[in-house]
């Protein structure tokens, strides 16, 4: 474990020597600026509306906007993981695809790191610069607290807030370990980082994409969507059901990753 470690912190002093990542978290911030004052200020128009007409004269639809939980900071959360699917792929692409590109990669065979150690080592530093990128988001819910008022009491209902943010590390999570595999298969990033992104995209979209399936099928292609299993996380609702799932993906990932890197080892 103490290998593993080791690589994991070369892999965050790499990422944060090199302008990549300050231009990825840059954009991760202006991004979700961008969504966050836009939902604010519908926000502020369905609040107005309901003040002259009454919440029962209201759409549906725009029940959300009863509370800043629900009608500002999870709607964000579900922005925030859209923008994550887009994020993901470039800061995967490089963890093996760069060694192998940089002919660094049968180098490091060489030494006495096994394969294990320095999938998790990889996985570990990858973690590490999703959730820090992730990390920036958790300062909108922070900003509405210091700064929003409320007449029934606390601004956000931060049970709710907290568990949709474990939801968005969760998937970014899932997204770096799917990213890793593929990039161990491949010397180029790019084709890395366009190969995750085709994987995760359709992944995230089945439950719309299994609407003309019939049953039982349909219930198999709704349980396998990312998106399915999110739904009830980023609305604060805990279902163990979805972190089994998740786990179970990350846990695929490393092991094909690691099954890779000990096919290549011997090739």
């Amino acid at each position: 474990m103490r290998t593993a470690l080791a690589i994991a912190r070369k892999e965050l002093s790499i990422y944060f020597t090199t302008p990549w990542a300050y231009a990825v978290f840059t954009a991760m911030v202006a991004l979700s600026s961008f969504f966050f004052m836009g939902l604010l200020q519908s926000f502020q128009q369905a609040q107005e509306w309901a003040q002259a007409v009454g919440w029962n004269k209201l759409p549906p639809d725009l029940g959300a906007y009863r509370n800043l939980t629900d009608g500002v900071i999870v709607q964000l959360w579900g922005i925030v993981l859209i923008v994550t699917l887009f994020v993901a792929p470039f800061l995967s692409m490089r963890l093996f695809a760069e060694e192998k590109r940089n002919k660094t990669f049968e180098l490091l065979m060489t030494t006495p790191v096994r394969p294990i150690e320095l999938v998790l080592g990889k996985y570990l530093g990858g973690l590490g610069i999703i959730s820090a990128t992730l990390g920036l988001t958790i300062l909108f819910p922070l900003i509405l607290t210091a700064f929003g008022k409320s007449t029934s009491g606390a601004v956000l209902e931060w049970p709710t807030v907290l568990l949709g943010y474990g939801a968005v590390l969760l998937w970014g999570a899932t997204c770096m370990a799917v990213g890793m595999f593929i990039s161990s298969l491949t010397e180029s990033q790019m084709v890395a980082a366009l190969l995750t992104f085709v994987v995760l995209l359709p992944w995230m979209l089945l439950r719309g994409l299994a609407q003309g399936v019939e049953e039982p099928l349909r219930s198999f292609v709704n349980y396998m969507a990312f998106d399915s299993q999110l739904q009830n996380l980023i609305m604060g609702v805990l279902d163990l059901k979805a972190l089994v799932f998740f786990f179970s993906v990350i846990l695929f990932s490393l092991l094909l990753t690691h099954r890779s890197v000990e096919a290549q080892r011997w090739a």
